[in-house]
Parts: C-alpha cells; structure tokens; sequence
C-alpha cells in the first residue's frame, strides 16, 4: 500500500491559494483513479483527514488531505502510517508546494529539508526525521522561483494564483499527478528519471521570459488569510 498525501489547508477560503497545491493534485489522482468526479468513492474522514482509497495497477492506495490546517499535517501522516504500518521511506509520498521553484514546474526528492514550509516541518518532527519522497509544485514567481522581495512568504503562500498563472498550473498538477502514478506503479527512481528533466525545461523556458515586476494573484491574501499566516503556513 501507499500513502500519497497533498498538503493544504481546508476551507473554500485557501481553495485556489499557492499553499493548496498539493490538495489540487490528490484532487486530480481521486477523480482519476477513485472516479470522485462522477460520483464514484465517497471520502472517508480518519486520521484527522479527508482520505479515500484507490488502485493505481495493482498497487493499493490511500489518498490523502490532512484536515489539520498546514502547520499539524504531520498527526494525519503519522497516524495513517501506523495504522497501515508503512514505511515513509518506500510507502510514503508527499505532494508539496514550493515557492523556491517557478509557477507550473515539478520536481522529485527522495528526501530532504523543510525549505521552511511548516507542512513539512510538522511531518519531519511526527515521523522522526525527513527520510521521505516528495513531489514539489512549483508556486513561486516566475522565472526562477522565490517571492517578491515587497512580501512576507507567508502571505505570498496564502494568496491565489493570477489568471495566467493559474492556466499554467493545470498541466503542472497534471504532471504531478502522473508523477505520483509513476512512483507507485515504476518506482521513485523512475519517476525522478522522467519528470525530473521536465523541471530544468520548464525553469529553462521560464528564463526566457520577462520577469514580473510585482506578484500578479488574481486577489492578494485577505484579511483572514493575513490574521491566520502564523496558523496555517
């Protein structure tokens, strides 16, 4: 079996927001594989999270959104990986946003720090260490990631992507998507093998484009996502 888990926070609110990235992609795998868009697998709340359960080949998976708010992902994570005894290292797949890569890239860790991002930090310290694979998503600003240096990165993270950002990044959930396909049914060093490459192209197209003078969400963070910052990053 294996857990793939995007992290988020609930709430209509943060629906389209950078830090929701990783729920758009197990979005996409649960209307995929369990046919949620056609009314098929109803979500199951456990593990203080929306999950349900699904084939990728032969391969048994559960679907994750941890419904803890960003900054407590790792109780969700750490209670299903007990309860299913798995592994993280083999078991175990983290769908991540990561605002030190440019809008629409993708790319693939076997493991690694935090970058800061307080999802990650609450499953390092659940779990004991960062010895897991991980799908980052690409949210920063164009054409080499990062934020605007006017921005606080909590409030660049908790805003919604710009119209032309957010056509961007339907092929690059798509990608991620596969990715994760890819690592359950082939293997992780399979996966790093193919979409690893589509990052530096996508970083190599990104540079030739002029950069934006200042962040372009369609809506900056509002007032709530502002007073929440310090919960939910």
């Amino acid at each position: 079996m294996k857990l793939i888990v995007g992290l988020g926070n609930p709430g209509p609110e943060y629906a389209r927001t950078r830090h929701n990235a990783g729920f758009l992609v197990v979005d996409r795998l649960a209307d995929t594989h369990a046919g949620m868009a056609g009314g098929g697998a109803i979500p199951k709340s456990r593990f203080q999270a929306m999950t349900v359960e699904a084939d990728i080949g032969s391969e048994k998976c559960v679907f994750m959104k941890p419904m803890t708010f960003m900054n407590l992902s790792g109780r969700a994570v750490s209670e299903a990986i007990r309860f299913f005894k798995l592994q993280p290292a083999t078991d175990l797949l983290v769908i991540v946003d990561d605002f030190y890569l440019p809008v629409g890239s993708v790319r693939i860790r076997e493991a690694g720090g935090t970058g800061g991002h307080n999802g990650l930090s609450s499953i390092d310290q659940s779990l004991g260490n960062g010895l897991y694979p991980r799908v980052r998503v690409g949210v920063g600003e164009r054409p080499s990631g990062g934020k605007p240096a006017n921005w606080d990165q909590a409030d660049y993270v908790l805003s919604r992507f710009a119209d032309d950002e957010w056509t961007e990044m339907q092929p690059a959930f798509d990608r991620a998507a596969k990715a994760s396909e890819v690592f359950v049914r082939r293997g992780l060093a399979a996966a790093m093998n193919e979409f690893n490459g589509n990052a530096e192209a996508h970083r190599s197209r990104q540079a030739s484009k002029a950069s934006p003078d200042s962040p372009r969400s369609a809506s900056g963070p509002s007032s709530q996502n502002q007073s929440q910052s310090q919960k939910v990053e």
